[in-house]
């Protein structure tokens, strides 16, 4: 028979592995917790990236639709199909795109044109996107015109429709043989504020309306190039004419910079007037356009453009120009 002395040491021995095989189950539980909530984590944030990337390929196949549409049915008929109401073309200004293309005149003028998209953007709601790529536009009785093709597009009742269509001129040839890389817009996205951020009340139309005029108020203020520094993203876009897209903030300022001091001297003030644009449903994305001119005097150069921005909500809750295209006339 144990002793007294034996049999404590036992149970104590007992006792501390029954302890120990408890504390090795409660791990293992709390190591599968772990994985369980950190599995529908990561393949959210995969679903999330796999749906934003599932809105750009629909988006890319909408304007390859629509290029298509164009060289089997014509630049009108194709512009009629695709149109979404109250669009907006650039001609001497913003105008009624469904007006200008139903009527005679401009059906009878019209040049045929070619494109092909090289960027693609477009909201995590899958209802605002951009697209833009090099512009042909063919003539019969003179050489070929050549420019940058800038298109919103719109998500109404599942199907992508043209809202805005703007075009930088450029003197030469530009190949379309390009395609639309995500890589080239993924810098843009993770630049972009998170969802729950961008979904907050005080983040609205009126807010993007407003730094919309104020980015008008920096130029004069800071000079072309410091405002869409300020302003713009790290990886923004500008088509301006008669030159290549420049990419990224340093590039993009430096000639947003010097083609506006090439337009105006010292002392002309420029005056932004917004005319409409469009917040996503998710909040991130919205665009806006408008003209922006100086005031008529002999005595000074004048300057006018039409301009169309696609913008970006951001981390720091602040809207930054992810695309901006102008088009003087």
């Amino acid at each position: 028979m144990f002793k007294l002395e034996e049999k404590i040491a036992v149970a104590g021995s007992v006792g501390w592995n029954k302890c120990l095989l408890a504390l090795l189950f409660l791990g293992f539980q709390f190591i599968a917790a772990e994985a369980q909530e950190q599995e529908p984590r990561e393949l959210s944030d995969q679903g999330q990236e796999v749906s934003q990337y599932q809105h750009w390929l629909d988006l890319m196949a909408a304007d390859q639709n629509f290029a298509d549409r164009s060289a089997e049915i014509g630049r009108t008929g194709a512009f009629l199909e695709f149109l979404g109401q109250r669009s907006t073309v650039f001609r001497n200004g913003p105008v009624d795109a469904l007006d200008l293309y139903s009527s005679e005149n401009f059906q009878n003028s019209a040049n045929e044109i070619s494109w092909e998209a090289h960027y693609v953007d477009v909201s995590r709601a899958g209802d605002l996107g951009l697209t833009a790529g090099p512009l042909t536009v063919l003539t019969d009785d003179s050489p070929d015109q050549f420019g940058h093709l800038i298109s919103i597009w719109k998500k109404q009742e599942d199907r992508w429709v043209l809202m805005a269509d703007i075009v930088a001129d450029i003197p030469g040839f530009l190949g379309l043989e390009v395609e639309p890389n995500f890589d080239d817009t993924r810098p843009v996205l993770e630049e972009t504020a998170h969802p729950v951020m961008a979904m907050a009340e005080s983040n609205n139309m009126q807010m993007l309306i407003d730094r919309d005029n104020l980015f008008g108020q920096s130029i004069n203020f800071r000079g072309g190039q410091r405002a869409l520094l300020r302003y713009g993203l790290e990886n923004t876009r500008v088509y301006l004419p008669g030159m290549a897209p420049a990419v990224g903030a340093d590039s993009a300022s430096s000639v947003y910079g010097a083609f506006l001091d090439n337009q105006l001297s010292t002392t002309n003030q420029i005056s932004l007037t917004h005319m409409g644009g469009f917040l996503s449903a998710s909040k991130e994305v919205g665009y806006t356009y408008g003209t922006m001119e100086t005031l008529e005097d002999e005595s000074q150069q004048s300057f006018r453009t039409s301009y169309m921005r696609l913008w970006r909500f951001t981390a720091s809750n602040e809207w930054k120009i992810a695309v901006e295209v102008l088009n003087p006339y």
